[in-house]
């Protein structure tokens, strides 16, 4: 099923920068959508969170594939005008200003209505639209910090722990894209637009809807699910196993010829194993240390143990699944050549030279959007 252009004919307005609502809008254009991307002249933040090479570092290129751009000065008289007619032509509007931001440029939802009656308006911030936080800037960190991520992530030791990369971030976009994707629905069945206000916060609490349900329910205590899970050494890199079921757990110490660990009375039964984690943990790794890794991973899948090697991204980029399946292409980037683009899930691979494999550079369509706008 070929799924590339069924947004085509939708014009999206995108005022959004970072990472969540770029996010969104760039699956958006994937799907078909025209994206138009309006950045300040000095271009939208996130081209500087890496390594830049040229208009764009490795975020802001992902983001933003298959989008045009054009740079406005919102504040100034040429830009209001451009911004009014592209916004009386566009069928989805998407910014994450900090609250209020919009508004004081003369571009908040009632603004826009009056422009576009039946537009879609999304707007996307830390906090949400109100509320005693909503004035508080908002970072992924932050993010991942207040919703409890970092505890619930946290290292053998207590300490909690940031995952190393953009995580509410890119669900943020993603809880927007699902948003949008009904709302473009409606619309196309009623001729109706309206408001979305999508945040941060509670993307990630959405995500983790689940612990949060779980911690209540255990008084603020939760177990682990299941016991042996997680990362045991081996002789040249680590594996990661999780053992759901009895005969899991059984099969594992079998096959590493530790037949005395399914007997012992600290780990017999699931609950004992979990009181005594670290311990099971310890005698599994001495075990699993003196294997190369491929020859571990080759004797419990045999027994029908769930695990698997823990790899880079360079091993995942070589590994041959992912290539079979083809799990991402190479993509030519206009600075430094060839890049992995990593598949979409649910999407065919755009042809090569699309549009939808490009990221634009800072107002690189500005006169082809206003000569479409004047038409």
């Amino acid at each position: 099923m070929d799924l590339s252009e069924t947004y085509k004919g939708l014009i999206v307005c995108d005022l959004s920068q970072g990472v969540a609502g770029p996010n969104a809008t760039m699956l958006l254009a994937q799907y078909g959508a025209d994206v138009i991307k309006v950045e300040p002249p000095e271009g939208d933040w996130a081209r500087t969170m890496g390594e830049r090479f040229g208009d764009h570092c490795a975020h802001s290129y992902t983001f933003n594939l298959g989008k045009r751009s054009i740079d406005l000065d919102l504040k100034s008289v040429d830009g209001q005008t451009a911004i009014r007619k592209l916004i009386q032509r566009s069928d989805v509007f998407v910014e994450s200003f900090r609250p209020g931001v919009a508004a004081r440029l003369g571009l908040s939802y009632e603004d826009a209505r009056k422009l576009r009656p039946s537009i879609i308006y999304a707007s996307l911030s830390g906090f949400g639209q109100s509320g005693p936080y909503s004035q508080r800037g908002a970072v992924d960190a932050l993010m991942q910090g207040f919703s409890g991520m970092m505890v619930m992530n946290q290292t053998p030791t207590g300490q909690p722990h940031r995952m190393n990369m953009t995580t509410v971030d890119v669900l943020s976009g993603l809880y927007l894209f699902g948003a949008l994707g009904a709302a473009i629905f409606r619309q196309r069945q009623s001729g109706e637009g309206g408001y979305l206000d999508i945040s941060m916060m509670q993307s990630a609490a959405a995500f983790q809807a689940a612990k949060i349900m779980e911690f209540h329910l255990a008084g603020g205590k939760p177990k682990l699910l299941y016991m042996p899970v997680g990362c045991l050494r081996t002789r040249d890199g680590a594996i990661s196993l999780s053992t759901m079921r009895q005969e899991h757990y059984e099969a594992l110490c079998r096959s590493l010829g530790r037949e005395d660990l399914i007997s012992d009375p600290r780990f017999a039964e699931l609950s004992t194993r979990i009181s005594h984690g670290e311990q099971l943990m310890r005698e599994l790794e001495r075990e699993t240390s003196h294997y190369e890794t491929l020859d571990v991973l080759q004797k419990l899948h045999k027994a029908g143990v769930l695990v698997e090697r823990i790899q880079t991204y360079g091993e995942w980029l070589r590994d041959t699944h992912v290539q079979h399946t083809n799990g991402y292409r190479w993509i030519e980037h206009p600075v430094v050549g060839q890049v992995p683009f990593v598949t979409l899930p649910g999407l065919s691979l755009p042809p090569p030279g699309s549009r939808r494999l490009r990221a634009p550079q800072i107002g690189e369509h500005m006169a082809e959007v206003m000569k479409d706008l004047d038409q």
